[in-house]
Formats: structure tokens, sequence, C-alpha cells
């Protein structure tokens, strides 16, 4: 078959003439579409298979942090809080511990009942008696410290026990005097050994004592009237120089014997927060030095 004039030959870069005289308009060239690069077709199936493994990846996750059992059992907050009470407990017996030496007893608190197993000490004119307050608060802290899980001893005030008494602490409970002085003859005090091998932990000890006592019953700490019979009490001389002590007067038996009759447990808890406060290094504000 015969090729017109407009046709183009088969062979590349040949073309037949144009006609004499005949003006061609040549068009221009139309814009080279642009070609996409590769896609990737998604599937349903693969869709679906994305999300199985990345499910499986967070189950997996899941069971590395808590055991099935755990997940089926309980919720977060209940194993968070079983963990921080766990480790609030770790924190009191490595405290207590530390600077001790292997083997000393740092679980055992002593308690000293003023004047038990000598004698009744102030006593008011309707018949209270020192001791008997004192022996009131003193078994409400033993029972509250030994709920914690301590070792906790009663000691009468001049206990064969004191010479060389071993324990994270030892704690000497009395209650001040009957008499009406004034109007402010009403409060506390707290004290220990005017010199100590282990001053530090006891001026801690009684920082601690001083600040949630207070808080803890709302008496005033009557640090003014602070005596030498505490500052150098007996006891303190006796027990083993690890042993950190401190005795405290918890009110006076006149202007203070509602609370001290009527609420010993709550003298009790003022005196536990503040033997926690320092079992546990916990901080405490600025108290006025006598």
């Amino acid at each position: 078959m015969s090729k017109s004039m407009h046709d183009i030959d088969e062979k590349p870069g040949f073309q037949l003439p144009f006609r004499k005289h005949e003006q061609v308009n040549t068009p221009a060239p139309a814009p080279t579409p642009k070609t996409p690069g590769p896609q990737l077709k998604t599937s349903p199936t693969w869709q679906a298979l994305r999300v199985v493994l990345g499910g499986a990846l967070i189950v997996a996750t899941l069971f590395t942090v808590w055991t099935p059992s755990s997940l089926l059992a309980e919720n977060l907050q209940e194993r968070m809080a079983r963990a921080l009470a766990a480790s609030g407990k770790t924190s009191l017996t490595q405290t207590a511990a530390a600077g001790l030496p292997a083997g000393f007893p740092s679980n055992k608190i002593g308690i000293v009942v003023g004047h038990r197993g000598n004698d009744s000490g102030a006593v008011c004119p309707n018949g209270l008696t020192e001791v008997e307050v004192n022996s009131n608060i003193a078994a409400f802290v033993q029972k509250k410290l030994t709920k914690m899980g301590y070792e906790v001893e009663l000691l009468d005030e001049f206990d064969a026990r004191l010479a060389g008494y071993q324990a994270a602490l030892l704690i000497s409970i009395h209650a001040d005097s009957c008499e009406y002085y004034n109007d402010n003859a009403t409060g506390f005090k707290v004290a220990a050994a005017l010199s100590s091998s282990k001053g530090d932990n006891a001026t801690r000890l009684v920082s601690c004592l001083a600040d949630r006592y207070q808080k803890e019953t709302g008496l005033q700490y009557h640090y003014q009237s602070i005596t030498n019979d505490m500052t150098s009490y007996h006891a303190f001389s006796e027990i083993d120089p690890l042993t950190t002590a401190a005795i405290i007067e918890v009110g006076f038996m006149n202007l203070d014997q509602d609370i001290l009759t009527r609420k010993p447990e709550k003298l009790a808890d003022g005196i536990v927060a503040g033997l926690r406060c320092y079992l546990n290094n916990e901080g405490v504000q600025a108290t006025p030095t006598p």
C-alpha cells in the first residue's frame, strides 16, 4: 500500500517531503504526563494482618510488665498501692538500720514507763497519779508500734535491762507536775542527752517528736521549762551508746489533765508519729532550741 505525502515512514528519523507551497502548522507537543512512582497496594488482608501484629505487640508488652494473673486479679491502682506500701515498710527498716553494726536490733524499740516499778510519780488532789497516765499512753504506743511490725518492750523506770540496752531507739514517757503554776503551765516537753555519741540522731529524734506530737495533739511545745532532770536523765548513761534515746513529758497534769486522761490514744498517736518520723528520716519544721 502506498503512503500519502503526510505519512511518516516507518524508518526512524526519515520523513517524506511536503507538497510545494503548502504551509503546515505543526501542533505543539502535548506535555508529557508525570508518571507517579510505584505505590504499594494495601489489600484488606494486609491491613488485618497489621492490626493483629500490633495487638500482639501490645499484649506482649503488658505481659512483660505484669503477670497474667495480676492482670486478671486486680487493677493497676491496687498493684501500685500494694507496691508503695511494701516499699514504705522496707524504707523504714533500712533507715533504722543505717549506721548500725550487723546484728544490732534495729527493729527493736524500748519504752520506759515513767516511774513504773519505783514510785507513783506526781499525784493530783483527785488521786490521779503520773504512773497511771504514763502507763496508759505507753500501752497504746506499744500496741501501735507492734502492729507496724516492730519488736517493742515496756521497761520499768530503773529496769535492770537498761544496762547496755540495744535498740533502734528508746523513749521514756513521763508527765509533768500536777501543781498549778500559772496559765502558761500547759504543753509538752522533749529532750535528749546533752552529750551523746549520736548527737545528730538524738537531735533529729527530738525534732521529730516535737513536730509530730504538737501536730497530733494540739499541745504547745513548752521547751522553756526543760530541766536538767530531763537532759541528764539516768537512762541516757545506762543504755548502749548506739541506742538513740529521748524523754518526753506528755503534758501538765493540772491544766492538761483532761486530754491526759480522756484522750491517751491521741497522745500515743503523737508519739508514734514522732518515732516514725525519726525512723523514716522524714522532714520536720524548725523547732525552737531550749
